[in-house]
């Protein structure tokens, strides 16, 4: 019975610490997420699947380093960016960084609005409602109460697997397209719309706002060096399961868009709505309240992972646990994300689809200079001791960097 009391120990142990690996991942796969999944389906079919192995071990790699980096040294990654490099280099990437998350968190609200059109609702009730479900979310709550909120819609992502079954894909050649990549005589492959797409996935899969919200909330939640392997696979466990969320939304939309010639996809909500004379009102309907908790999850989420940023660059009081008194910048900053990012989707006629196509390609660019800091923190034995990277871990992340500033390169060159 002793391995019977062993396993009971380590489930315990997880469950105590499970949260911020799983809810992180999850949240990536948000409006923008799913628009770029639901085109690179349409677009190529099952031809970027192989993309998902390296990208998940990628994922793994980076998500243990900054949980690990958290439980170690109990700082966020901005505050060990600002105390190693100083204000002048933290400043200019948090900048860049509430830009670019303030184009997603605009993103997440088209994402609302989309979704709960398909349910014959108007934008300009759907999203002042959810704006103010966010808002109130974050603001009235604790840690807890909210991990707990946000642990219970990640697991809403099953209707995408549910939606990609309904589908009827053909399984042989997506599993072998999942484990073989395309030839690069393919004409449909390898070419600049491509390339644009691989980046797009890379960057939606492998967000730079993930690595600063999950070594924030592993600090939050009190994690330390001694529960860091039970950590290790609240980390896993959440990129395995975004990532097959992720497979399925490709299949999906490969078996029906892309074999009906319905190449071009505004937006994840179209997607939808196009599954419905191919795949069925189920599987529309799935893809559709899928698109609202991910939107709704992921709205609540950014704004926070920014304020974290921010607040942790410059020094301020940062926290779920605080009152509004007691961190006003990290408060008022999330509300001014959420209110403005809500604001602008009530605007008639701004281009919103190209705006959420290019934060996903932003976030696939801005990701190699974060990687690059995270890179020279944990390998630092000053600070991390006997918790820097191993040489596979190493050679893994800067692998990762190295081959998304090639694809960039050769985006930006080719034809």
């Amino acid at each position: 019975m002793k391995w019977l009391k062993h396993w009971k120990t380590r489930t315990l142990l997880l469950l105590a610490v499970i949260g911020p690996g799983f809810i992180t991942a999850n949240v990536d796969n948000d409006a923008g997420g799913i628009w770029v999944y639901s085109s690179v389906g349409a677009q190529f079919g099952y031809k970027l699947l192989w993309s998902l192995i390296p990208i998940t071990i990628a994922l793994v790699v980076i998500q243990e380093m900054c949980a690990r980096m958290g439980a170690v040294t109990g700082k966020g990654l901005s505050d060990l960016i600002r105390e190693e490099y100083g204000l002048r280099t933290t400043f200019l990437m948090m900048s860049t960084l509430v830009v670019l998350n303030f184009t997603n968190v605009i993103a997440e609200f088209a994402g609302i609005a989309e979704s709960l059109q398909l349910f014959h609702v108007s934008k300009y009730i759907s999203v002042p409602i959810c704006a103010a479900i966010v808002w109130l979310l974050v603001t009235r709550g604790n840690y807890k109460r909210v991990e707990k909120i946000f642990l219970i819609a990640s697991f809403f992502y099953f209707s995408y697997i549910i939606a990609g079954v309904i589908a009827k894909p053909d399984w042989t050649h997506a599993l072998t397209s999942t484990v073989v990549p395309p030839s690069r005589h393919d004409p449909e492959a390898w070419n600049k719309p491509y390339l644009y797409m691989l980046v797009g996935t890379i960057g939606t899969t492998i967000a730079p706002w993930m690595q600063f919200y999950l070594q924030a909330s592993i600090v939050e939640k009190g994690i330390t060096a001694r529960q860091y392997r039970a950590s290790r696979w609240d980390v896993i466990l959440g990129c395995l399961f975004t990532d097959v969320v992720a497979w399925f939304i490709i299949v999906a939309c490969a078996a029906t868009l892309y074999a009906a010639n319905i190449r071009d996809i505004g937006s994840a909500g179209q997607a939808a709505q196009a599954l419905h004379p191919l795949a069925g009102k189920y599987a529309s309907l799935l893809f559709g309240a899928g698109l609202f908790n991910a939107s709704l999850f992921a709205a609540s989420i950014l704004p926070l992972s920014t304020a974290y940023t921010v607040c942790e660059g410059l020094g301020f009081e940062s926290g779920l646990d605080k009152k509004f008194s007691e961190a006003s910048v990290f408060y008022w900053l999330y509300t001014i994300l959420v209110v403005a990012g809500a604001a602008v989707i009530l605007i008639p006629g701004l281009p919103l689809i190209k705006v959420s196509v290019l934060s996903q390609v932003l976030n696939g660019l801005l990701l190699p200079p974060v990687l690059i800091y995270m890179l020279l923190l944990i390998n630092k034995r000053s600070l991390m001791g006997k918790y820097v990277n191993s040489r596979t871990f190493n050679a893994i992340a800067w692998a990762t960097t190295a081959i998304v500033i090639a694809l960039s390169v050769f985006y930006a060159f080719s034809g």
